[in-house]
């Protein structure tokens, strides 16, 4: 495991470099908890690699979805991809409170799966890239009462516990290639 402040062209040139693992398809997990700053790191590097994004926020089945997403990952997004194909989830609408419209997954040189629960033990065969994406507890809950509303907190709070118990369970942390301090500016 590497940590680092890692600038996005520096973990591009590493996923370039890394070999396809998933098929034909460099996979790159982009984890850590909630309100860390993992889509911001996953959206300028899948801009960096021309590559399209899956977020775990759109296959989980809501605030008690952690726990349930990874079949759903497995079996609409990486198992098609492996095999050649491309993949096709079905996205979650948090307000209405059930799955909705289904998205394409292109086949590409390199997919970025992002979210929480994005880098199990399950995938760590197939993945290129393992990144962890941190910040502290306080700056993650504020980041995402910013984003969400006050009127979530609980909800928040259930969620990092449940992560939290998640990240131990997989190791994922110190599993992860490149540790990344999601409180400070990405270099380009």
């Amino acid at each position: 495991m590497t940590s680092a402040t890692a600038s996005v062209s520096q973990l591009a040139a590493r996923v370039r470099e890394g070999r396809a693992r998933l098929g034909g398809v460099r996979l790159v997990c982009v984890d850590g908890p909630a309100g860390s700053g993992k889509s911001t790191l996953a959206g300028r590097l899948a801009e960096v690699l021309d590559a399209p994004v899956v977020h775990l926020d759109d296959l989980y089945e809501g605030w008690a979805g952690l726990g349930k997403v990874w079949d759903r990952v497995e079996d609409q997004v990486l198992a098609p991809i492996a095999e050649g194909r491309p993949g096709r989830y079905q996205r979650y609408d948090w307000v209405a409170g059930r799955f909705d419209d289904w998205r394409d997954v292109p086949l590409a040189d390199v997919l970025v799966l992002e979210g929480c629960g994005s880098a199990p033990l399950a995938v760590e065969s197939r993945a290129t890239l393992v990144l962890w994406v941190e910040a502290p507890a306080d700056v993650r809950l504020r980041r995402g009462l910013e984003r969400d509303g006050e009127a979530l907190r609980d909800e928040w709070l259930r969620w990092m516990g449940l992560e939290a118990v998640h990240f131990a369970q997989e190791r994922t942390r110190e599993r992860a290639d490149v540790v990344v301090d999601g409180t400070r500016p990405l270099e380009p």
